[in-house]
C-alpha cells in the first residue's frame, strides 16, 4: 500500500513539475480531469442586455417554441369547456359556486371562471401570436428570394443523386438540351440552361403553402380576439304579436366584449307574427319538431320599409351584420284576473318556461297593482302555474305533458295573496313565486286552492276576493341577438389554413438536371438526374417519364461495341447498352432504389 502511495505522489510531483514548465498553455491542453476550476473570468463571456434579448427572441421565434405554445393554448381551453365560464353564464357560475365552496377560492385564484379573459391565457395568446409573426416575417423574405433566384447547376457527378438515368443519342447536344428545356416549362418546371445541363426546379408552392398555413393561422387569432373584445350578445322573449326593437332596454340579458360600444347596435326592430311549429306524430321519432320557423315582419334602420322574414333553426335573420337567431319555443298561457267586484285587473299572455321535450311548463303569475281586496286594500296576488299542451286526462297518470303540440291544453294553478317583495330592490326570477311573505288561500277542506283549467274555465277565489279566467294560449320565441364581428375572416383562415396545411403536405419540391454532352465517338451522351427536396416516392417515376418524352426527339442511338465501360465521367456508356435506363432499374452507387 506504501509502494503505491509513493508511485502516485511521485506521479503528481512529475506532473506539477510538468504543469509549471509549460506554463498556462500547458494547462489548457492537459486533458486530465480537474474537480476544482477556479474563476479566471475567461470562461464563456457574459450576454449583455442585447445579447438576452436576441437569444430570447431567437426561442420565441423558433417553431418548437410556437408549437409549445400552440400546445398550451389547446389545453388552457379545456377548463374554459369543463368549468362555468361567467361570460357565458354568470347564474351557472353562481351555482357552482354554492356546489364547491372548497374548490371555489382555487378556481378563483387561478381565473378558472373567466378563462379566455384570464392574464395567464391572454399571455399565451399573446406570445403565439408574437411567435408566429417572428416566423413568418424571415421564412417570407427567404421565400421571396428562392422565387428570384435561379435553380443552381447540375452537380458534378449526376450519378450520385438518388434518381438517375442515362442514355446516347445521335442528336446535337444544343437540340437535346433545348428540348429538354421546352419540355421541362411545359411540365411546369421553372428552369434554364446552365453550360452543358439544364437546370429546372418544381414545387415552390409546398413553401408557399407552409407561409400561407401560417398567415392563415395569424388571421384565425386576430379574428376570434377581435371577436371577443367587440361582440354583443343578448336574448329576448317575444310573444305572438308583441315586437322587440334593438336597444338595451329591450333585452332580457345582455353581455358584450370588454372594448364594445353600446352606440354601435344596428337599429332594427321586428314582430313576431306567428310561430309555426309540427311535430312527428308517430313512430320512434315521436315528438320530433318537423318544422320550427319565427314568421316576422323587420324594419331595418329608423325609417326602414317593412319585410316578412322566416327565422329557423340555423337560419338567422342577417339585418345590417347582426343575426336573430331562434333558439327556443314555448306556450304563454292568456290569463284574466278580476278583483272582487268583477273589475279586470290584469290581462296578458304568461310565458312559462319548458322543462321536457313535450313543453311541459312551469312559470308564476303576478299581479302586482291594481288589485284590492274585500276590505279595498290593496294587495298583491300571485299564482302558481303549471301547463301541459296535451294532457294524458284524469285518471291517467302524473300531469305532464304526452306531446309538444297544443292538442289539449290544461293548466293548473295555485293561488296566494300578499306581498311579491318586488319592491326590496332585489332582483327576482319573473318565473318563480317568492312565497315567504305571502299567505295561502284555502279550499273548503282548509287546503291551498288549486285547479286544473280548461281553456274558458276559471279559478273562483275564496270569500269574493275574485276570480282568474284561462282564456287561451299564446305561444312564444326566444331569440338570441348577437353581433360578433370577425366571424367572416375567422372563416376565411380557417379555409386557408386547411388549404396551406394542404400544400405543404401534398407538394413536394425537386429539381432536374439534363446533361447533355458530345462523347469521344461523336455520339451524344445524355444523363437525367432528380433529387427531391423532401421525401418523395414518384421522383424516380417522374424522371422516367421525363426521360420518355425525351427520347422521342433525341432517340436511342444504334447500339455500338463499347470502347470502355466507366461509369465516372460525361463520355461514359451506359453498362445495359445504349437503351434508356429507368432510375428505379439503374440507380447510382449508394442511391436509392
Amino acid at each position: 500500500m506504501s509502494k503505491a502511495n509513493s508511485t502516485g505522489t511521485r506521479q503528481r510531483e512529475e506532473e506539477d513539475e510538468h504543469g509549471s514548465a509549460h506554463g498556462a498553455a500547458g494547462e489548457q491542453l492537459s486533458t486530465a480531469p480537474r474537480e476544482e476550476r477556479p474563476d479566471t473570468g475567461a470562461g464563456v463571456p457574459a450576454m449583455s442586455v442585447i445579447g438576452w434579448v436576441r437569444w430570447f427572441w431567437r426561442q420565441l421565434t423558433s417553431m418548437r417554441v410556437a408549437l409549445i405554445l400552440l400546445f398550451l393554448l389547446s389545453l388552457g381551453a379545456i377548463p374554459g369547456s369543463l368549468i362555468p365560464q361567467t361570460s357565458v353564464d354568470a347564474m351557472k357560475v353562481q351555482a357552482f359556486k354554492e356546489r364547491h365552496t372548497t374548490l371555489t377560492p382555487i378556481y378563483e385564484a387561478l381565473q378558472l371562471f373567466d378563462v379566455y379573459s384570464s392574464v395567464w391565457f391572454s399571455a399565451i395568446y399573446i406570445l403565439l401570436f408574437v411567435s408566429l409573426i417572428g416566423c413568418i416575417v424571415p421564412r417570407t423574405g427567404q421565400f421571396v428570394g428562392q422565387l428570384r433566384s435561379r435553380p443552381p447547376g447540375a452537380p458534378k457527378r449526376l450519378t450520385r443523386l438518388p434518381a438517375y438515368t442515362t442514355w446516347r443519342t445521335e442528336a446535337e447536344p444544343e437540340e437535346v438540351r433545348a428540348t429538354a428545356l421546352r419540355l421541362l416549362r411545359g411540365r411546369r418546371f421553372r428552369g434554364h440552361e446552365v453550360g452543358d445541363a439544364v437546370a429546372a426546379e418544381k414545387g415552390y408552392l409546398r413553401e408557399a403553402g407552409n407561409l400561407v398555413f401560417h398567415i392563415a393561422l395569424i388571421v384565425m387569432l386576430i379574428a376570434f380576439a377581435s371577436g371577443q373584445l367587440f361582440k354583443s350578445e343578448g336574448g329576448k322573449l317575444v310573444v305572438e304579436g308583441d315586437g322587440f326593437s334593438n336597444t338595451l332596454t329591450q333585452y332580457d340579458d345582455f353581455k358584450s366584449g370588454s372594448l364594445y360600444d353600446s352606440d354601435s347596435l344596428a337599429p332594427f326592430s321586428f314582430v313576431l307574427d306567428d310561430f309555426v311549429g309540427t311535430y312527428e306524430k308517430s313512430g320512434p321519432q315521436r315528438g320530433t319538431p318537423r318544422t320550427f320557423e319565427a314568421r316576422v315582419t323587420y324594419n331595418e334602420g329608423a325609417d326602414g320599409a317593412e319585410r316578412k322574414g322566416v327565422i329557423k333553426v340555423n337560419e338567422p335573420l342577417v339585418v345590417d351584420g347582426t343575426k336573430v337567431y331562434l333558439i327556443a319555443h314555448g306556450y304563454a298561457p292568456v290569463v284574466t284576473v278580476r278583483d272582487g267586484k268583477g273589475k279586470v285587473v290584469s290581462k296578458s299572455a304568461v310565458p312559462l318556461l319548458p322543462i321536457d321535450n313535450n313543453i311541459t311548463s312551469s312559470g308564476a303569475i303576478k299581479v302586482m297593482d291594481g288589485y284590492k281586496d274585500k276590505n279595498g286594500k290593496k294587495t298583491q296576488l300571485g299564482f302558481k302555474a303549471f301547463f301541459v299542451p296535451t294532457f294524458a286526462g284524469h285518471g291517467k297518470g302524473q300531469m305532464f305533458s304526452q306531446f309538444p303540440a297544443l292538442d289539449f291544453p290544461v293548466l293548473a294553478l295555485s293561488a296566494y295573496q300578499g306581498s311579491l317583495g318586488v319592491d326590496s330592490g332585489l332582483a327576482q326570477n319573473v318565473y318563480q313565486l317568492d312565497t315567504s311573505k305571502m299567505k295561502e288561500f284555502k279550499d273548503k277542506d282548509g287546503e291551498l286552492l288549486k285547479k286544473m283549467l280548461m281553456p274558458g274555465e276559471k279559478l273562483d277565489l275564496p270569500d269574493g276576493a275574485g276570480s282568474i279566467t284561462y282564456e287561451g294560449t299564446e305561444e312564444w320565441a326566444s331569440f338570441q341577438i348577437s353581433q360578433q364581428p370577425g366571424n367572416g375572416w375567422a372563416l376565411g383562415g380557417a379555409v386557408a389554413a386547411i388549404a396551406g396545411l394542404a400544400g405543404s403536405l401534398f407538394i413536394q419540391r425537386r429539381r432536374v438536371w439534363v446533361r447533355a454532352v458530345r462523347g469521344a465517338d461523336g455520339v451524344t451522351v445524355v444523363e437525367m438526374a432528380g433529387l427531391g427536396r423532401s421525401e418523395s416516392a414518384k421522383l424516380p417515376e417522374e424522371l422516367g417519364d421525363l426521360s420518355a418524352a425525351l427520347v422521342t426527339t433525341a432517340p436511342v442511338a444504334p447500339e455500338k461495341p463499347a470502347a470502355s465501360t466507366s461509369t465516372d465521367g460525361p463520355d461514359a456508356t451506359n453498362e445495359a447498352g445504349s437503351r434508356p435506363v429507368h432510375p428505379a432499374e439503374a440507380p447510382a452507387e449508394g442511391a436509392e432504389k
